[in-house]
């Protein structure tokens, strides 16, 4: 009766009783397969195909054997309903305990009773050509002027939001419809304190007609108020805040800023004899020392260097509703 060979690599039929030493070309090695190579460990050929790896030829000769192989033995698992045993006999892994960073201190918030500092001045040379060019009036010209009585064809009323222009003697007859508050900008919203007619839109609070009728006036020396709105706007980077005011050809000699930790005085003198005036209760902290002004021809930029690297939600901090309140109470007056 022919038996089964279970010599690796052979799988043929064999006559026990003619069994010679070299009936059987087999492989006494086990399989190798690495990096998508197949082959034995017993000689050297290697290929990619598993068709091709059943077929390689043994590399030794000897008798036929009809012996199994044994077995892989199995791991023993208790079958048990006991949690504890079902919990041993898994794997054990070594457990660590990572523990979150510790959150980082933000710096208190300063009083904003400090004393203020006056922040340097970086004039652009487009500025210093631009003044050169304007060859302002000197002191003696300027009272001078604010001395004459006679009011050129096309001086401008000074009161606030008057657009009228002086066109002869005619015009001291014509009524004047002016602001008689001041221009309030408060986050991103512009109104005059004494109509408090809202917008976010420059040019629309340009063009809003005044709440109260009077006189023009046409000169400088009777004018009230010489303060006027100017467009500004704000942007942050991850250190630093920029607040940028757009005034022409402003005046290096009358222009400063002052500023604490979280306060901001701005007035600034531009085209001559205009003003712009703005106080500003920071949202974030400032480091003062690394603050500064940077002049040009057309805007005035004003550099501030937070004191911790972190985004502001805006630029002003809102006052409480009190205090607010008392504030424009007190504009009003």
């Amino acid at each position: 009766m022919s038996l089964l060979c279970y010599n690796k690599g052979c799988g043929q039929r064999f006559d026990p009783d003619a069994n010679a030493d070299d009936a059987c070309t087999y492989h006494p090695g086990v399989p190798v397969f690495h990096d998508a190579l197949k082959g034995w460990s017993c000689c050297k050929r290697r290929t990619t195909d598993f068709s091709d790896f059943l077929s390689i030829v043994g590399c030794t000769k000897g008798k036929h054997s009809n012996e199994k192989p044994p077995e892989p033995v199995k791991p023993d698992v208790k079958t048990t309903s006991d949690k504890t045993e079902l919990a041993d006999l898994k794997p054990k892994f070594e457990e660590h305990i990572i523990q979150a960073p510790k959150p980082v201190e933000t710096i208190k918030r300063p009083s904003p009773d400090e004393p203020m500092i006056r922040l340097q001045l970086k004039i652009s040379t487009s500025l210093k050509q631009a003044l050169e060019r304007l060859k302002l009036p000197s002191e003696n010209e300027k009272e001078k002027a604010e001395n004459d009585d006679e009011i050129k064809v096309g001086t401008l009323c000074k009161n606030g939001g008057c657009s009228k222009s002086f066109s002869g003697p005619q015009s001291n007859e014509d009524v004047c419809m002016f602001h008689s508050g001041v221009p309030i900008f408060h986050e991103g919203m512009k109104y005059w304190s004494c109509c408090k007619r809202k917008t976010s839109d420059f040019n629309t609070f340009l063009s809003q007609e005044g709440c109260t009728k009077g006189s023009h006036v046409w000169t400088k020396k009777d004018a009230e108020n010489k303060v006027i709105p100017c467009r500004h706007d704000w942007h942050q980077t991850g250190g630093g805040i920029t607040i940028s005011i757009y005034a022409k050809n402003s005046v290096p000699e009358l222009s400063f800023v002052d500023a604490n930790s979280t306060i901001l005085s701005i007035h600034i003198v531009f085209e001559g004899e205009k003003e712009f005036h703005q106080k500003v209760n920071l949202w974030g902290v400032i480091d003062v020392k690394k603050s500064y002004v940077n002049m040009t021809a057309t805007k005035i930029e004003i550099t501030m260097k937070k004191a911790e690297p972190m985004s502001w939600a805006r630029l002003e901090l809102p006052l409480p509703k009190p205090a607010l309140e008392l504030k424009e109470a007190t504009v009003n007056d």
